[in-house]
């Protein structure tokens, strides 16, 4: 239904199942040509779906099964659109960083030096300062509330904050660093 409606002509947006989409019936959108054509196709959601489904889901789901299919699909649905859409805005970073340095990138993309590439896009003061801050925020904002003077004083949190730090550090961080590498060594394409 999203890619009838245009979802997926917009740049910003990565299909989970590009092979099986509807044509928009939505006239089509100018988008600014902001990435390098070579670079536009980068989809990573089969790593993302996997990543979901095997390894977050059971960090804070419990097992069983309370009949509440739809609104699990929705839910499933947005977090794993907002997950590939984080991650590959990637594609937009890389090209900023590239145009900002591209003597700085050229050499190691004309080597295809992944891990040239990876080193100038870590800055491993910067991830240790987004792990720390998602921790709090998912402190600050996924407290459990109550109305009711239960005298206990320890708070209580929808997820744990540790699991959105660890989503961040272990798939976040290195998947949007992976669309980055895997950007940049089509950019001179």
């Amino acid at each position: 239904m999203q890619a009838t409606a245009g979802r997926y002509e917009n740049p910003e947006e990565s299909p989970f199942f590009p092979d099986k989409l509807p044509h928009s019936f939505v006239p089509p959108f100018k988008y600014p040509q902001v990435l390098h054509p070579a670079g536009t196709s980068i989809n990573k959601n089969k790593i993302i779906w996997d990543m979901y489904f095997n390894q977050l889901l059971p960090l804070f789901v419990a097992e069983g099964d309370d009949g509440n299919y739809a609104s699990t699909a929705t839910s499933d649905l947005a977090c794993l659109q907002a997950l590939s859409r984080r991650i590959h805005y990637g594609k937009f970073v890389a090209e900023v960083k590239f145009r900002d340095a591209p003597h700085e990138y050229e050499l190691a993309i004309r080597a295809k030096d992944r891990d040239a590439l990876m080193n100038l896009l870590t800055y491993e003061n910067v991830e240790q300062m987004v792990k720390k801050r998602v921790e709090k925020k998912a402190m600050v904002l996924g407290q459990e509330v109550s109305l009711g003077n239960d005298g206990d004083k320890q708070a209580r949190f929808k997820v744990d904050p540790s699991v959105v730090s660890r989503l961040y550090g272990d798939w976040i961080m290195p998947f949007t660093k992976l669309v980055q590498v895997e950007y940049l060594l089509r950019r001179l394409d």
